[in-house]
Parts: structure tokens; C-alpha cells; sequence
């Protein structure tokens, strides 16, 4: 009897295995698609700050003159291969989005106070590039070349037309979800299927009520997601919390996926769920991009397979 147990045990772990093999599923051909946080965008090392601390203050020494979330910045990233710019939006107290990082203003720019308590007139007439300096303020070189360059999301959606964009909501507010949502529903259906969704849990539950289509992520319905697929997806079986999710998922997890890559990424195909692979997750802070051509070509090279990279100029030319 116990010789049967054993054996049992052992046939169901060999069954899971190969059920889970991804060197016995389809390979998806061709290239993984390239998202650019931020657009083309100066820099600073990973792990080195805080949620308080000022990034522009720790940037490397720049080598282009490109600041994050601006319009030429995309042109920029676009230009150099990405498939996908993600930009963040803060709205304003006269019912615009404004695209700026910051929920502050002090530490990029020459203003002071929190960004959504703004007029989009006060914020146009801001220099973005105010705060920025490699040495410790020194010298600040991009200071005087971003007045007047935070656009809106309406002069972003206007000027890209065609492209595909992750927006990223910057608080938890659910009037929040509920604004993008009616501005989202103007447009029309084949400019919303280039469109994702990122944020709190409240506005992207907001979100995902009024425009199901769109492909949205928030940390707790990535955590359902990924919680309820590692405790079924060994059968196949892909939850139905995963259904049109954005999932973020760090490079050094990813292997904890049943099925990796190629099952995981076909299983998830067929739930319309977005996977992007990010860099790895640790410290406890957020995931860093795939920033250079070696990290990137120890990736799986899959179509289906989103990379978030920081370096789109470095990266896309090593594709």
C-alpha cells in the first residue's frame, strides 16, 4: 500500500510537470514588445532612494536633454523602438489631466505644493527641468529647457494618435478612476484598445466597471491575480481574477509561474491579460526596468512578452 502511495504521488507530480512543461507547448514567434517608463528620461541609480527622496537630484550626468513625461520625450521613445510609453496623470482643479511624475512640484520644477491642487494654467507656465543636477546642485542643465513642456492628457492622446500608452493613475482616489473613465469613453473603440491602465486599487476599480476592455492593473488585483494562479494554474486552470489584468511581474519571480514562459504567456493570452517583465524586485522597493542589452537578452525573446525598460534607447537598439 505504501509502495502504491508513492507511486501515485509521484505519477500526479510527473503529470503536473510535464502539464506545466513549456518546452512542450507552442513557442510564440517574434519579438517581445518594449514599454519605455517614461519616455526617453534622465536617469539615477536603482536602490538608492526613498519614497521622500528627490530623484532629479540624483540623476547621472545627462546625455541628452529629454525630460520625463513630456511630448518629446515620447516622440523620442517612439522613435527609438518603443511599442509602449507609459506616463503618469494628475488632475487639476479645472478638469484636466496633467502628465507629471510628482505628486509634488518642489523637487523637478520651480514650483511649490501638491501638483492635482493646481491649475493647468499654473502648471503650463512651470520649468520642469528646474530641480535637475547630477553634482549635488552645482550646476542644474536642464534648467530654462522645460518651460511650459508638462502636456496634458489630451495633448498626448492628440499628438500619438496611433500608439499604444499605459497611463498611470497617481493616487487611490476612486473620482480619480471615475474622471479617466469618462474622458477615456470619448474616444473611439480602436483608439481604446491601444490604452492601459495603471494605479490605487479604488480608481482602478473604478476603472475596470465602467471600461472592462481596457487592460488594468493595481497591486491588490495583481496580488489576487498571481495568489489564485499559483494555487490552480498547475491544472491549467487560469482565474478568472486574471480576465483582462496588466500584470507587472519581476524578473526574479517569474520563475514561480506555472508554466513559464511560453504556457504561462499563452494561458494568459487567452484571458486577454497583458504580461510585462520587469526588472528585480528588491528591498522591498518597487521593480526596476531591464535598463541594459545584456539584461535584456537574458530575457525570454517571446512575442506576447512585454519588457519595462527605463533605457528604451539602449534597449531597443540591442532588440
Amino acid at each position: 500500500m505504501r509502495r502504491r502511495i508513492i507511486l501515485a504521488v509521484l505519477l500526479l507530480l510527473a503529470a503536473i510537470y510535464l502539464f506545466n512543461a513549456s518546452w512542450l507547448t507552442f513557442t510564440p514567434t517574434g519579438r517581445p514588445f518594449l514599454l519605455a517608463h517614461r519616455g526617453v528620461h534622465q536617469t539615477y541609480p536603482a536602490y538608492t532612494q526613498t519614497a521622500d527622496d528627490c530623484t532629479a537630484t540624483m540623476i547621472r550626468p545627462p546625455t541628452h536633454d529629454f525630460i520625463e513625461n513630456t511630448l518629446p520625450s515620447m516622440k523620442a521613445a517612439f522613435e527609438a523602438g518603443a511599442d509602449i510609453v507609459e506616463f503618469d496623470i494628475h488632475p487639476t482643479t479645472d478638469g484636466h489631466f496633467a502628465v507629471f511624475h510628482d505628486w509634488t512640484l518642489d523637487c523637478r520644477t520651480d514650483g511649490k505644493g501638491v501638483t492635482r491642487e493646481h491649475k493647468l494654467a499654473d502648471l503650463k507656465r512651470l520649468d520642469i527641468g528646474y530641480g535637475y543636477t547630477a553634482d549635488g546642485g552645482k550646476t542644474f542643465p536642464l534648467r530654462g529647457k522645460g518651460v511650459g513642456l508638462m502636456p496634458t492628457l489630451d495633448e498626448v492622446l492628440t499628438a500619438f494618435p496611433d500608439r499604444r500608452f499605459l497611463i498611470h493613475i497617481k493616487s487611490n482616489d476612486p473620482a480619480e478612476g471615475d474622471k479617466l473613465a469618462a474622458r477615456l469613453k470619448q474616444l473611439p473603440p480602436d483608439r481604446l484598445k491601444l490604452l492601459m491602465v495603471y494605479g490605487g486599487d479604488h480608481p482602478i476599480t473604478a476603472m475596470r466597471q465602467q471600461l472592462p476592455q481596457i487592460p488594468t492593473m493595481s497591486n491588490q488585483q495583481e496580488i489576487r491575480c498571481l495568489k489564485h494562479y499559483l494555487a490552480i494554474g498547475w491544472a491549467g486552470y487560469v482565474p478568472s481574477s486574471c480576465a483582462g489584468t496588466l500584470l507587472l511581474i519581476p524578473q526574479n519571480y517569474a520563475w514561480l509561474l506555472w508554466g513559464w514562459p511560453d504556457r504561462f504567456l499563452v494561458r494568459m493570452r487567452g484571458a486577454s491579460a497583458v504580461v510585462i517583465l520587469a526588472g528585480p524586485y528588491q528591498k522591498g522597493d518597487s521593480s526596476t526596468g531591464i535598463d541594459t542589452p545584456e539584461e535584456f537578452k537574458a530575457t525570454p525573446q517571446r512575442s506576447g512578452l512585454g519588457i519595462w525598460t527605463n533605457r528604451i534607447e539602449s534597449i531597443a537598439a540591442s532588440r
